[in-house]
């Protein structure tokens, strides 16, 4: 069965080549249920394995041919083999959270095959504390990061007892509605400016607004202020070329602890995990004496209920949209970055909630042209970066969930980094934790696992700027 490839997708199968794999990944961590014996990780892995159901979603892989036409289509997989896309893997001792995470870095560098379906899960033991993991990657056309995490939870129960639950390429849902995780969604965060590109500038009843709204988004580009457009990031060690091997890094902080924060500031949590990440790349930037003068702008995803519109209301009001945040890291003082942190974030949800969807979006792709097309165009150092990494903060579960009995006790998000911009900051939030994933160039990003420390460093020090 041959079906077409939709162009958001399309662009994301062409813009990948070695150095640019362009997969989504996860890192669930597990605790064994009680009683489990000495064989529970391969028992657990033959479990999946077994399952008799493969979602459709998981069985195409992308074809050209002069048969297409040299279109791109989905064609499924006749000769699918399971244990290919999932496979049983053990850590050297002496199975620290450090192996894991080379491990996954490794794993993640590692760019998926065309003539198969788009999509791997490692089942991996040898951690020391007794806990299982699980590193899925799946590319960024079949899925998004969202998606990929709801497509997770769609197999996770709160009940502890409850057993026969497939793994997440087994689900099959039962209705179109609870499909909703497996498909693209049409305003997600990750899909911006592709989506923007294709649709923003379509003949609808909108579009007389798009000169007024272009104006005030490059207006207030002009003056360094807060909107969909940053025309003042400065170039950073992050704004080079990147190479196709990856490092990853993850640690969790109680939310509440960080709401403490934000509560004694005024500031969101949100806010609050900007303002760690500004603190901490300012902390390692001063190490390797490569800290710009002024400040660097971050890319951050960010939900909005829209101003009405025809197309607002058909999609229920909401939309999202890019604001350059200003993370302050030319200030010394982290109460000092917080406060400029929410003044930039404010400033720009303010500026993006006086659009309707359609202007969001079209100005979030004019806030992003400048970093898709120098790769595109090999500009690198050419032009200047429109910003200078990307931090998204996505919400999960707030309550313990498991699968067959296996406790989920953590899940960290490792994302896609691009030519020019090599490091990306992905949070989720989990059970009352808030889980980080750095995703960076192993060679342009070094010693990437510095910035946890920095990170644990700067909560602790917005506490004191904060009075916690």
């Amino acid at each position: 069965m041959v079906s077409p490839i939709d162009p958001t997708s399309a662009a994301f199968l062409l813009a990948e080549n070695r150095s640019q794999p362009m997969h989504v990944g996860g890192l669930q961590l597990f605790e064994k249920p009680e009683g489990a014996g000495r064989n529970y990780v391969r028992e657990m892995y033959e479990e999946m394995r077994d399952g008799k159901d493969i979602a459709p979603l998981f069985l195409k892989h992308p074809h050209r041919s002069l048969g297409t036409a040299g279109r791109l289509v989905w064609e499924n997989d006749t000769q699918f083999d399971i244990e290919h896309h999932l496979r049983h893997s053990a850590l050297p001792r002496p199975g620290r959270v450090r192996e894991l995470l080379e491990l996954c870095g490794r794993l993640h560098g590692t760019r998926l095959a065309w003539e198969r379906p788009l999509w791997e899960a490692h089942v991996i033991e040898g951690l020391r504390d007794g806990r299982v993991a699980m590193y899925t990657k799946t590319h960024h056309a079949l899925v998004d990061g969202i998606s990929a995490m709801r497509l997770i939870q769609s197999v996770l129960s709160t009940d502890p007892d409850r057993r026969g639950m497939p793994a997440p390429w087994g689900f099959l849902p039962s209705s179109a509605k609870a499909a909703k995780p497996a498909d693209k969604a049409e305003h997600d965060l990750a899909q911006v400016p592709i989506h923007a590109l294709r649709t923003a500038f379509g003949i609808t009843a909108e579009a007389a607004g798009l000169p007024a709204a272009l104006l005030r988004t490059l207006n207030k580009g002009l003056r360094n202020e807060t909107s969909a457009l940053s025309l003042y990031a400065p170039r950073t060690m992050f704004n080079h070329s990147i190479t196709g091997s990856r490092r990853f890094a993850a640690q969790d902080w109680p939310i509440e602890r960080l709401r403490a924060i934000g509560k004694a500031s005024g500031t969101t949590l949100n806010d609050v995990v900007l303002a760690m990440c500004s603190g901490a790349v300012r902390a390692y930037l001063l190490e390797l004496a490569a800290l710009p003068e002024t400040s660097l702008v971050a890319m951050v995803p960010v939900g909005l209920n829209a101003k009405q519109s025809q197309v607002a209301s058909a999609e229920g009001g909401n939309a999202v949209g890019a604001v350059m945040c200003k993370l302050g890291t030319d200030l010394a003082d982290p109460g000092d970055r917080l406060a400029a942190i929410h003044l930039s974030m404010v400033d720009g949800k303010r500026a993006l909630s006086s659009m309707t969807p359609m202007q969001i979006l079209a100005m979030s792709a004019l806030g992003q042209a400048p970093a898709i097309l120098p790769p595109l165009l090999r500009m690198q150092g050419i032009v200047r970066p429109p910003y200078n990494l990307i931090i998204s903060n996505v919400p999960g579960p707030r309550t313990t969930h498991y699968w067959n009995g296996a406790k989920l006790v953590g899940q960290y998000p490792l994302s896609i980094p691009i030519n020019g911009m090599a490091l990306n900051i992905t949070c989720t939030s989990y059970d009352g934790k808030m889980g980080f994933g750095l995703t960076g160039c192993r060679r342009t990003v070094p010693h990437l696992q510095r910035l946890l420390t920095h990170l644990d460093d700067e909560v602790n020090a917005l506490e004191k700027a904060a009075g916690v």
